[in-house]
């Protein structure tokens, strides 16, 4: 049985990466820029509010979590997309273990709650987060990847999804700004993706763990359009997290917020089969959302890559600045694609990314939107940056 209905899982990319590059000797002193694992320094109050808090790890958390860490999420949703009283803390937030435990057990919950003679639907952009598509299988639906291409601004094409398509669609993932191409959905997208999930009664849930790490101007949130559009939060969740924020990926600290009666549920469903968060990680992500002096310095940090990226890779790749996530995209097509640049570069240089090919899956034309690129994650100081971007030049 599992075989049967597993087999269609899409595979990590780092495992696919280490079988491609295996046997063949880094050309260099290795410089790891395959996955977006911050390096930047982690808030040092974190440490010490955990220390300050350590007696706590033997109480069992609460699954709401505490009133001080939601009181504190809604302030910054509110500061952060100016959308005043509409997230209510009691009713609209929870947190959790990392924004991935939450979007794929959202899943389970949306497609149990649909409706319908067909099999639901679970709509993702492609290229894709992996979880999009294991949540999909594991609750029963069927993943539809969306292109989301240099055509399409990054983003899927709304315009070009059939109503019958909407019509058994029970979950769409957006993310933005989407990973792995820094493309940013603007308030009149999200307004229409808000209108079609309210229209075809399904649950639209904005992954927006990189909107924190941007170029110039902090992009929109879902939840600004909802606000602008009225009807308060119905069909709508997104979901954030310390990760890529506050340098504390290994924290596993997030949160969901969105529909109050989805959340109710989602309430009921992880008071059973989900992890809480630690009462001392809870105090710890309480301070980091309401404290912005360490994420401005963090993302000048990634700004000055941006420049840096910008200086060197000119016109190369049909390089296109990113404005969000900490990741360049680059088309290696006349290097003979995502793989064999990746080969390449390990080879002659020791510099390791991602060929684009193993974050998207492909279309049914046998096209796979992602097999022309590289994924380079920004995570290394500017140094080490600036030469493994040189190397690349140097190479490709």
């Amino acid at each position: 049985m599992f075989e049967t209905r597993f087999d269609s899982l899409p595979e990590s990319p780092f495992p696919r990466l280490a079988a491609l590059l295996e046997g063949i000797e880094p050309g260099g002193p290795p410089v790891v820029m395959s996955i977006g694992e911050p390096a930047h320094p982690i808030p040092g109050f974190v440490r010490d509010i955990l220390a300050q808090h350590n007696a706590d790890f033997s109480r069992y958390p609460p699954a709401l979590g505490t009133e001080s860490l939601r009181q504190a999420i809604a302030i910054w949703i509110a500061r952060r997309y100016g959308c005043g009283s509409l997230v209510d803390p009691d009713k609209h937030i929870l947190p959790v273990c990392g924004s991935r435990e939450a979007l794929f057990t959202i899943a389970l919950l949306a497609v149990a709650e649909s409706r319908g003679p067909d099999r639901p639907a679970a709509l993702m952009p492609n290229p894709f987060y992996q979880t999009y598509a294991t949540a999909a299988v594991a609750a029963g639906a069927e993943p539809v990847m969306l292109a989301a291409t240099r055509d399409t601004g990054h983003l899927p094409d709304l315009g070009a999804i059939s109503e019958e398509l909407f019509d058994r669609t029970a979950i769409f993932y957006l993310c933005s700004p989407a990973n792995p191409q820094g493309a940013v959905a603007d308030l009149d997208y999200f307004a229409e993706a808000i209108r079609l999930a309210r229209t075809h009664r399904f649950l639209l849930v904005a992954d927006e763990c990189y909107s924190e790490v941007y170029a110039s101007t902090p992009p929109p949130g879902v939840v600004e359009a909802a606000d602008r559009i009225g009807d308060g939060l119905s069909n709508v969740v997104f979901l954030n997290s310390l990760s890529k924020r506050s340098n504390l990926a290994g924290l596993r600290s997030g949160f969901c917020a969105g529909d109050a009666e989805f959340m109710a549920s989602f309430l009921k469903f992880r008071n059973l089969a989900s992890p809480q968060l630690p009462l001392p990680v809870q105090a710890a992500s309480a301070a980091a959302w309401s404290d912005e002096s360490h994420v401005d310095a963090s993302r000048a940090l990634y700004q000055e890559k941006y420049r840096l990226a910008a200086r060197i890779l000119d016109d190369r790749f049909n390089f296109e600045p990113p404005r969000a996530g900490m990741f360049l995209w680059l088309d290696v097509s006349g290097h003979g694609g995502g793989e064999a640049a990746t080969r390449t570069l390990w080879r002659e240089t020791g510099v390791k990314v991602l060929p684009g090919g193993y974050l998207a899956n492909d279309m049914p034309d046998g096209s796979n939107p992602g097999s022309d690129y590289i994924r380079v994650a920004l995570v290394k100081d500017a140094e080490t940056t600036r030469r493994a971007l040189e190397q690349m030049v140097a190479v490709l």
